[in-house]
């Protein structure tokens, strides 16, 4: 597995190593030890999620306050998602920046997001399948989130305005600066 720290500190692209013949293909996806020694610092998965969306649809920025704040790993197991992570440590010198990276079925990136962070994707792809493990249990008194088209992030969903399918509970999220943090 090759680790790439991006620009957020603590947020990092994990490329796997693909071991490929005419039969198909073979990788290990997640090695708890291989993966801690690689972001440096011991992450515990308590509990693995699974979704499915068509094309356009964008789920806002989402993130979890307090002693129920998540660390995500996050992969696409079938098409093509735009994968954001916001960081929302105020303390942080690139609070309120973001990265948005392609994961696909195709590339088999995986993304980590550390705790402190907000999290959303959109599908580019016909339909995706979206696998993430994370390090804490939902917590609905506990939950945040940060409307997708706020314009302080400028976050390039790579989907067509007239294409774009939002949940109607992301559509009246907070902009940012009115986000509970």
């Amino acid at each position: 597995m090759n680790f790439i720290e991006t620009k957020l500190k603590g947020c990092f692209i994990i490329e796997p190593t693909l071991f490929a013949d005419d039969r198909g293909y073979f990788f290990e996806s997640f090695n708890e030890e291989r993966f801690n020694k690689g972001i440096g610092t011991n992450v515990e998965f308590v509990q693995d999620n699974q979704s499915f969306s068509q094309q356009g649809v964008i789920r806002a920025i989402h993130y979890q306050l307090g002693e129920y704040a998540q660390a995500k790993l996050v992969r696409v197991l079938h098409g093509t998602v735009i994968d954001v992570a916001v960081d929302l440590r105020k303390s942080s010198p690139t609070y309120g920046q973001h990265v948005a990276i392609e994961l696909s079925g195709e590339n088999k990136r995986q993304l980590f997001i550390p705790r402190g962070f907000g999290h959303g994707f959109s599908v580019v792809s016909e339909t995706a399948e979206f696998f993430y493990k994370c390090d804490n249990y939902y917590n609905k008194e506990s939950e945040g989130g940060i409307i997708f088209n706020d314009s302080t992030l400028e976050i390039d969903w790579k989907v067509d305005s007239d294409q774009i399918k939002v949940s109607e509970k992301d559509l009246i999220l907070p902009t940012l600066n009115k986000a509970r943090l």
